[in-house]
């Protein structure tokens, strides 16, 4: 699995015509599942990952060092899925998206996180819908960007 999370100012999201969902201050995390997350510890890492997105420090304290989470400080979040995240571009022009992980399983992983993270207390909790074609606005603050990989997890094992 994948996830890019970004530290934001403000974001909102709009799924197919529905009308737009707007978050104040907190994290938009967009989320992919590979293909060899079926092979893994998929169920530990979702709950890590869950844990790890909460917990992550990335917004100043009170000495502007990143030192305190989005939970800490009662932040938003948003969570998207995103496919495209595990995009191979070592070939031609037009990226691969076969190490994405096929819909149903992605979407089993995908529930399984938002469900997870809903744990935590977060002001908000946004997300999109699996599948579908969506709009993001946001105002990155810093900006602070973090990528997680568990396939980084499984090497380091």
């Amino acid at each position: 699995m994948r996830l890019v999370i970004q530290r934001v100012k403000k974001a909102s999201i709009t799924v197919e015509q529905n009308p737009p969902l707007g978050m104040g201050r907190g994290i938009v995390v967009l989320f992919a599942a590979s293909e060899l997350d079926e092979d893994g510890h998929w169920e530990e890492f979702v709950r890590k990952l869950a844990s790890k997105t909460a917990n992550l420090r990335i917004f100043p304290d009170d000495n502007n060092k990143m030192n305190l989470s989005a939970i800490e400080l009662g932040l938003s979040v948003m969570v998207v899925s995103q496919f495209t995240l595990y995009a191979c571009t070592k070939k031609g022009n037009r990226p691969s998206f076969a190490a994405a992980a096929k819909p149903p399983f992605a979407k089993e992983l995908y529930d399984l996180y938002v469900k997870t993270l809903r744990q935590y207390e977060f002001k908000e909790f946004l997300t999109g819908e699996f599948g579908a074609m969506m709009e993001i606005e946001l105002v990155n603050e810093g900006p602070v960007t973090i990528i997680m990989d568990t396939g980084e997890w499984e090497n380091s094992r």
